[in-house]
């Protein structure tokens, strides 16, 4: 918990004392006068039990009330609270306490890492959120913590997607036991259930479910807008992004999500022009820059794009696809040579680390191996490459398309859907 002179953190709520206001990320709360009264003075004597004639004395200013009327108000705060509401305790002799977990400072510390979205981040997320377990084993946000960190690893490629799904579905279990299926554990479900089972249709479900039980929720339009890109539905997706941009235009992956939309919608030249603007917002994150690259690559501007590729494996150098997409660049633009010295050197490092297959196969077949770059995508299949979800749209397979092999995979992809 950390404090200024009028104003209060408590996990996500910050608390203006000085003119009863309650907010959460940012957004205020509905909570009326008195009930704010009676959770201010459970602030005011956190950790401890305030008995009801203390709270009454404090909360009411000693106008005398019923106790019922205490629990109805008490109850009134912890339902504003939400998932939340279960740190404020109840014991009949006692009275109401406030507790805010001892994992909360490796809590924020893991999201603090989780926000660099690299590899790295992700994974000193993770050991935090681990530490806050065992600080704490009835913290749901800890478990919520790795469910996503788990699901971010497997989704960008930078850990094998199947062991992180196991590990993510674990843990979301976990969470949703603690705190009930809050919106953001669902979004965490959906996206789930589109990149690594392709559920599409249930993800759907879950996402619009997701918004309407919290409509400030930036991540359900991005993860709507993804899903549209994966169904072809691109009109649906540049809509469902001029709504997240209503709610916040700040979110960083909304830009990305843009230029994913014109890029897989075979809108080259409006991909570049979102593309330079999201990496002039947002630089670091490495999905833009890549999607820009690709854009650039499409578009015939082969020189912009190699250094866009190059730049995107610098920031990220742990995410060795984009290695492959910049070979496979090289190779379709007649520097074969150049092409084969970095598939060498990702072969040898797939010796040790997890290499998205579905890449390694398109560099395959840009050098001229078919036979190799379909052995590549059975293998993708096997790891269960959540890149697959694009499988239909992607231009990047369009050469593969007429084989008859594609068609048998698609069917293992996306079996009777």
């Amino acid at each position: 918990m950390r404090s200024t002179v009028q104003e209060i953190e408590i996990g996500p709520f910050s608390v203006e004392l000085s003119t009863g206001t309650l907010l959460r990320d940012g957004v205020e709360l509905d909570l009326r006068p008195q009930a704010f009264r009676a959770f201010k003075t459970l602030i005011q004597n956190k950790g401890q039990y305030v008995d009801y004639e203390r709270m009454i004395a404090e909360a009411w200013g000693g106008f005398v009330v019923s106790r019922h009327t205490v629990d109805v108000t008490v109850g009134e705060v912890k339902k504003v609270l939400h998932e939340f509401g279960s740190w404020i305790s109840h014991r009949p002799k006692l009275g109401y306490r406030l507790e805010v977990p001892k994992s909360e400072d490796l809590v924020r510390k893991g999201w603090h890492f989780w926000n660099r979205r690299t590899r790295e981040g992700f994974e000193k997320a993770a050991a935090c959120f681990r530490q806050a377990v065992l600080k704490d084993a009835a913290d749901f946000r800890a478990y919520e913590g790795l469910a996503v960190s788990y699901l971010m690893l497997g989704s960008y490629g930078m850990r094998p997607p199947r062991q992180m799904y196991e590990l993510f579905l674990d843990t979301h279990s976990r969470a949703v036991a603690l705190s009930g299926l809050t919106p953001e554990l669902r979004s965490y479900r959906a996206h789930g259930l589109h990149f690594f089972e392709r559920k599409f249709a249930e993800a759907e479900s879950e996402l619009l479910q997701a918004r309407r039980e919290k409509p400030t929720l930036s991540t359900v339009y991005v993860g709507l807008s993804n899903l549209y890109v994966s169904l072809g539905r691109f009109t649906d997706a540049l809509n469902v992004l001029a709504q997240g941009d209503k709610i916040d235009p700040l979110w960083p992956l909304l830009p990305v999500a843009e230029v994913s939309v014109r890029y897989f919608g075979r809108d080259f030249d409006s991909a570049v022009a979102c593309g330079r603007k999201a990496v002039e917002l947002h630089p670091y994150i490495q999905l833009g820059r890549c999607y820009y690259a690709e854009a650039l690559e499409y578009s015939g501007r082969i020189d912009e794009a190699l250094r866009e590729y190059r730049l995107a494996f610098t920031t990220s150098p742990d995410l060795y696809w984009l290695w492959a997409l910049e070979a496979r660049c090289l190779a379709r633009n007649g520097r074969q040579s150049e092409a084969g010295d970095i598939l060498g050197e990702i072969e040898r490092i797939r010796e040790t680390e997890y290499v998205n297959a579905y890449f390694v196969a398109l560099l395959y077949d840009a050098l001229g191996e078919r036979n190799l770059a379909f052995q590549e995508l059975e293998r993708a299949c096997d790891e269960n490459s959540t890149t697959f979800c694009l499988l239909d749209v992607d231009p990047k397979m369009d050469p593969l398309r007429k084989d008859l092999r594609f068609e048998r995979l698609r069917e293992r992809v996306f079996g009777n859907q």
